[in-house]
């Protein structure tokens, strides 16, 4: 479980007083076919009340700052993975799958939430890495061959989620309110384009 914040790749998993985080670095394996995070913690799950403690450890981590739009409104990108391990007992072959839980931190306007300096860094650097994400998903519905999830970490980490033989869910939460029109819209522009994506799952 990992939060993208301001460009930055940190580990919600591990305790708050380590002193000395490991660097992590995303790489896509072609052997496994997905993206691994290198020196991320892995924790065996057993069962869903197990899975449920462990996401709720790491989301009481995550970075959120209170604006005038939202209490708790994300900085952050929160990836949580989860690996499924299986093996044919008559041939012995393992496969592993991947399910990836995305938490998209909002584009909003400064002029909106009222931030301060900090928050306008938080605020300009989320919507870097959603125009990032936005060009690869529109070069994925274009049948493009030249996607470029190298760009932005955000892309570099959901590279399995969005292209390749993946199978990509998005769901978008809408304001009812006209005061947030554009926000709404551009949201659900984007999920119009993740529907365009032509996989082979």
């Amino acid at each position: 479980m990992v939060e993208i914040y301001k460009g930055e790749l940190s580990d919600l998993l591990l305790p708050k007083n380590v002193k000395e985080r490991p660097k992590l670095e995303v790489r896509y394996s072609k052997e496994e076919g997905m993206v691994v995070i290198k020196n991320v913690m892995i924790q065996d799950l057993n069962d869903i009340e197990q899975c449920n403690e462990v996401f709720e450890k790491g989301l009481s981590g995550r970075k959120t700052r209170k604006t005038n739009m939202n209490d708790e409104s994300s900085r952050s990108h929160l990836i949580f993975a989860i690996l499924i391990e299986s093996t044919n007992k008559l041939t012995g072959k393992r496969q592993i799958g991947k399910l990836s839980f995305i938490d998209l931190a909002g584009s909003e306007s400064s002029k909106k939430t009222g931030t301060d300096k900090e928050g306008m860094a938080e605020a300009n650097e989320i919507n870097k890495s959603l125009s990032n994400l936005g060009l690869v998903i529109t070069k994925l519905s274009d049948g493009s061959t030249q996607i470029p999830y190298r760009d932005n970490i955000l892309t570099k980490v959901m590279q399995d989620s969005l292209g390749g033989n993946s199978k990509t869910l998005m769901f978008v939460n809408c304001s009812p309110s006209v005061y947030n029109r554009d926000e709404t819209k551009n949201s659900l522009d984007y999920a119009k384009r993740v529907k365009e994506i032509k996989n082979n799952p």
